[in-house]
């Protein structure tokens, strides 16, 4: 007799207002395989991890698990069964440590009741030097990379010793080289035993993975294929339902007047050793080109797009827009002037999480004639119209329209909302960091005609990627950080993804003309 699945959810349906997200879906997990879900932006692959995880209740079906069926009512039940899961957007507490992070909910406590912490941080060690999990296990979290943040949700899952693995989006914010480390601890984890469902839209490190695929479109099961007989180029058919360009097509930029100008700039890490995180950079960004700041996470980047973009201070240098010394404006001002910015985290600083679609489409714009009245009341009407002309241009997919909570919306359409108000404000510069993290294959190629048409339209922008294939495809010159200094200005026409490496790990330097 054939052993039984070690998970099988069954006739799965799961309806939200609006939206039917799971429709009458079939998922089934073999002991010890990584079986990766693959579907569009709002396909239902989130919502269907959340119902076998406990988090939400489907209307119709059933879980099995080991051959048994069973009933998850929350997440302590998915955590009894063996069943863990890392989020797409981390479910950490911002103010407490990686440890604390880590044994929230199971700490080990003496007869007395007192916290034993060192036996915690002893298996914490441990399972990070098993794993290649490299951690501080006394970081506070909002001071940390989002790549250790997400090493902090494996080894929570780790810790309490799960053996279904649910990884929601886990690469979507790691640099090439942590995603290889990710991707040889899944098959180390599968190859010990543990089965692994794996969401991800970056297909070429799940054929590299992933011994099954099953595909969502549109909240429908759409198959289940082997590894061995399938292509990137017809998985992709498969969750779009059309072909995809995996190229940038794109002619020659013709690079104009500077729009942005960073001299000496020197800007202070946010963690707690306060050392300049960005040391004396200096670089210009011309009308009509993109250039690409290309760097392993955590060698400034994010600082230095802080300082442009003025969510943070500036220790020393200049920033100029269009000739204009913005350093001290705020961020207001800047946007006004023409700056917008695509950010890094688009929880902490793209959305009002519990406001309406429409009301994030207008954050950066409320406060013009268009949108407010001389008497300082928003103007409804066109608010609801421009929201709608914007959802059907970027293609933004949410259960109720304008009045979706952002909240309530898949990552991916979260980014689009995003990156429809700050493209649609035709800015003179535009900061995009990580535009196509969490996007699937169709929406990424749409994000890369989206930047090519600023560029065209004479538009400069400066783009912050950890994706290889995108600092090589996309913009026209690209600028390596290490260690907080730009240590090489490369070409991607003339340039290897090798070569490319060796500057990202800093085993590579160049004098950098300004």
């Amino acid at each position: 007799m054939a052993e039984p699945y070690a998970i099988e959810m069954l006739n799965i349906t799961k309806v939200f207002p609006g939206i039917i997200a799971n429709d009458n879906i079939t998922l089934q997990l073999k002991k010890g395989e990584i079986h990766a879900l693959l579907g569009e932006n709002g396909a239902g692959k989130s919502t269907l991890m959340s119902v076998l995880f406990g988090m939400y209740q489907p209307e119709e079906g059933i879980i099995k698990k080991d051959g048994k069926e069973v009933k998850i009512n929350d997440p302590n039940d998915a955590n009894d069964l063996g069943i863990g899961m890392v989020h797409q957007h981390f479910k950490l507490v911002e103010c407490f440590s990686v440890l604390d992070n880590i044994i929230l909910g199971v700490e080990p406590t003496s007869k007395g009741g007192f916290l034993r912490k060192d036996e915690a941080r002893k298996k914490v060690l441990e399972l990070s030097e098993k794993y290649g999990l490299q951690v501080d296990p006394d970081a506070i979290i909002e001071d940390i990379t989002v790549g250790m943040q997400q090493r902090t949700e494996i080894l929570k899952m780790l810790y309490r010793d799960n053996e279904i693995l649910i990884f929601d989006e886990p690469t979507a914010v790691l640099t090439p080289q942590e995603i290889e480390e990710l991707m040889q601890i899944m098959k180390n984890l599968a190859a010990e035993g543990k089965s692994i469902l794996f969401i991800s839209h970056k297909l070429n490190e799940i054929m590299a993975v992933a011994d099954r695929y099953t595909v969502l479109r549109k909240g429908k099961y759409i198959g289940t294929v082997e590894t061995k007989d399938t292509t990137p180029e017809a998985l992709s058919a498969m969750m779009v339902g059309r072909n995809v360009n995996f190229h940038v097509e794109k002619k020659p930029a013709t690079p104009g007047e500077v729009v942005l100008e960073v001299e000496n700039l020197t800007v202070v890490s946010k963690g707690a050793h306060k050392k300049d995180a960005v040391k004396n950079v200096s670089f210009q960004v011309r009308a009509g080109e993109i250039v690409c700041i290309a760097g392993i996470d955590g060698n400034g980047q994010t600082e230095l797009v802080y300082g442009i973009t003025g969510l943070e201070p500036v220790k020393s240098g200049t920033i100029k827009l269009q000739g204009r010394d913005i350093t001290k404006a705020s961020i207001r001002e800047r946007s006004i002037s023409g700056m917008s910015h695509i950010p890094e985290d688009r929880h902490k600083h793209g959305l009002v999480l519990d406001h309406s679609l429409e009301y994030n489409l207008i954050l950066q714009t409320y406060f013009g004639p268009e949108f407010t009245t001389k008497a300082g009341f928003l103007k409804r009407g066109p608010i609801r119209e421009y929201a709608e002309r914007l959802i059907e241009s970027y293609d933004i997919r949410s259960g109720q329209g304008p009045i979706t909570a952002a909240r309530s919306m898949s990552g991916g359409n979260q980014q689009k909302a995003i990156i429809a108000r700050e493209v649609d404000k035709k800015p003179e510069l535009l900061v995009a960091v990580q535009p196509t993290r969490g996007l699937d294959v169709g929406a990424i190629e749409s994000v890369h005609k989206q930047l090519i048409a600023q560029r065209d339209a004479g538009k400069a922008c400066l783009l912050v990627s950890l994706e290889l294939d995108e600092v090589m495809d996309v913009p026209d010159r690209i600028l390596v950080m290490y260690e907080g200094e730009i240590v090489g200005e490369l070409d991607p026409k003339k340039t290897t993804q090798e070569e490319l490496g060796l500057y990202m790990a800093g085993a590579k330097r160049s004098e950098v003309a300004k």
